[in-house]
């Protein structure tokens, strides 16, 4: 004897549904909190009030704060790794200087469009989130410099190390930029680029 199938729909995908969309508003909800008011403002409990969800809900989906910024971040980091890779094709660098703004750029117009980002980037001092910021710039450092050398813009033998100080440093200046200003000092990003540019061509071939 066959068993008959269910046509029933399965109960299962509007419970996945509503947790998906669940946590997407606490996400959305602590992204709000923290472009407007801060890190510190975003306690599990101000998230679950801004995004109307109680705050045992909240627990089900994010056990800690930790959690919620590790998962912010996470979405931050692949949108802003498509924006990069995206201009690095369409805005193809003939110099070191311009290859360097095609990296600085579409960083700095994302933080100034997502404050939570930055909020998280340079303020949240937790492993999940530096191990998550660590592991874009060495991605990133390693797109660049495969960039590079195929520009013939750095010597082809030219170590990755060099590719992660230069972000290293990048990274620390754009901090300064962005405590000096939520906007981003601009004379400091120009600073920026001009250690970054003129430390690159030391290895120009």
């Amino acid at each position: 004897m066959f068993e008959k199938k269910s046509t029933a729909k399965d109960p299962a995908r509007p419970v996945q549904r509503r947790g998906m969309e669940r946590r997407r508003a606490i996400l959305d909800a602590a992204e709000a909190l923290l472009g407007e008011q801060g890190y510190d403002a975003a306690t599990l409990k101000a998230i679950g009030e801004r995004a109307g969800i109680p705050i045992a809900s909240v627990y089900h989906y994010f056990p800690d704060r930790y959690q919620v910024d590790a998962a912010l971040l996470q979405r931050h980091v692949e949108e802003l790794d498509r924006l990069i890779g995206t201009l690095l094709e369409d805005r193809v660098p003939h110099t070191l200087r311009e290859a360097t703004d095609a990296v600085i750029d579409p960083v700095r117009d994302y933080f100034r469009r997502h404050p939570s980002c930055t909020e998280l980037w340079f303020s949240a001092q937790q492993p999940t989130v530096t191990d998550l910021v660590r592991a874009f710039d060495d991605a990133q450092a390693e797109r660049f410099r495969h960039l590079l050398v195929e520009r013939r813009l750095i010597a082809a033998d030219t170590p990755p190390l060099v590719l992660r100080v230069a972000y290293e440093a990048g990274n620390r200046l754009l901090d300064i930029a962005f405590r000096e200003t939520r906007e981003g000092d601009d004379a400091t990003l120009d600073e920026a680029r001009r250690l970054v540019t003129a430390y690159l061509e030391t290895y120009a071939p």
